[in-house]
């Protein structure tokens, strides 16, 4: 495999992260609430394309595309966790507002923001497919170590970008320092998680 081909692959892995889309607006729901979790809901997510690659390099993936059903099992799963992230940190501002507390972004574990993008990657069946599609016009044989090495690369790229993301999301916040606007930020990105989620499942049913 030359590095010509590598860096090609790159180039489109790198077109696809900067495209805005489920795990982007995950990425910056965490990092508002800091650039710790922010930064570990990006590296969930890049890792969790290798759950996909790892299913083109057995071939199960092929199953994916060809039946209907386990594709629309997938993608409504997908939607559903969408849908719980986005509603729960809705619950959780209503929470603090009926509290009396000041509406901050909520605060996540790096760990539990580390295993919200992994899964959001691995629930994500269009990860999948972009695999399926252009993983066998990078290598004339897909094997195991081939199409596993191009999964690397797309974590590479995708931890990368979205890390810069996390890291200009977060700063943002920080250096605005008004409630008002971190306040509206967590309520939409919290919404347009929710929103995401009940577009996916309504488009699969």
């Amino acid at each position: 495999m030359s590095l010509g081909l590598l860096l090609s692959f790159a180039g489109v892995c790198f077109l696809l992260a900067i495209l805005p889309g489920p795990d982007s607006f995950l990425v910056l729901r965490y990092s508002i609430g800091g650039l710790r979790p922010g930064l570990a809901a990006a590296m969930g997510v890049a890792i969790g394309g290798l759950f996909w690659a790892a299913l083109v390099a057995v071939g199960l993936a092929a199953i994916v595309e060809q039946s209907a059903t386990a594709y629309r099992v997938i993608k409504i799963l997908g939607g559903l966790y969408l849908l719980y992230l986005g509603v729960r940190a809705l619950r959780t501002r209503r929470k603090k507002k009926v509290d009396g507390e000041s509406i901050t972004p909520v605060a996540a574990s790096a760990r539990s923001a580390f295993g919200a993008g992994v899964l959001s990657c691995a629930l994500n069946p269009k990860v999948g497919l972009f695999y399926l599609a252009v993983v066998p016009q990078f290598l004339t044989v897909v094997t195991f170590a081939g199409a596993m090495t191009l999964g690397i690369v797309e974590v590479v790229v995708a931890a990368l970008v979205m890390g810069v993301f996390a890291v200009v999301a977060s700063r943002a916040v920080a250096l605005l320092r008004r409630p008002k606007v971190t306040d509206w930020l967590d309520r939409i990105s919290a919404g347009i998680l929710a929103a995401l989620g009940v577009g996916t499942v309504a488009s699969s049913i």
